[in-house]
């Protein structure tokens, strides 16, 4: 079982409380996802192969290193999974991206799937789960066992806000997948929600209450 890797660090505790805040409009909200989203790729990808390169500078002839991008596939969780997208483009431009059509049941609080098309051969990539909250951790343990079904076997999940619930359950079902998050909260309430939160994240991102 792995330890979850929570960003302990004064501009991310910064950027998480303007994103809490319900004063913080649309526009913002969508930003500071995208730049703390940015800070997890950073973290999640500190074991990063790296192949040398050698390149001609203005003075001279030396030896880079280079990251073979084509080995990483985004999978975000439908639909708030997808405001963290753009960050991680922004750090790996060429990385393959998927989808994961999952709702919650608000009577049973149980995922249920409504859409699945990823990139071929998973085996030989690096995945990258995306979902801004981990409350229950009913859709990222259900999103995670579809993509080992489809041959993952490297994957990690990266998320802005978890809860003790969620982290619990990823790692009793998924004790090899390494969980990044921008800040651990306290509990979920009595309707699954992350306490103290940020309320829905999907509906923040996309302005639909």
């Amino acid at each position: 079982m792995k330890e979850p890797v929570i960003l302990n660090h004064p501009l991310i505790k910064h950027k998480i409380s303007i994103l809490r805040s319900k004063k913080t409009g649309t526009k913002e909200f969508r930003e500071l996802i995208s730049e703390i989203s940015t800070f997890l790729c950073y973290e999640a990808t500190k074991d990063a192969k790296l192949e040398d390169v050698e390149i001609e500078t203005p003075i001279q002839k030396t030896v880079g290193k280079k990251l073979n991008e084509d080995n990483y596939a985004f999978i975000p969780i439908l639909r708030a999974g997808t405001g963290m997208l753009d960050g991680l483009i922004k750090a790996i431009p060429n990385a393959k991206i998927g989808h994961i059509g999952l709702y919650r049941n608000e009577e049973t609080l149980k995922p249920v799937k409504y859409y699945y098309k990823v990139p071929k051969n998973l085996a030989e990539r690096e995945v990258i789960v995306l979902d801004p909250m981990l409350a229950t951790g009913g859709s990222g343990s259900d999103a995670i066992k579809m993509l080992k079904e489809d041959g993952a076997k490297n994957i990690k999940f990266l998320c802005i806000i978890a809860a003790p619930e969620g982290i619990k359950r990823i790692q009793t079902e998924h004790p090899d997948v390494q969980i990044y998050c921008a800040t651990l909260d306290e509990k979920l309430n009595e309707n699954g929600y992350i306490m103290p939160g940020l309320g829905d994240a999907g509906d923040r991102i996309f302005g639909t209450k």
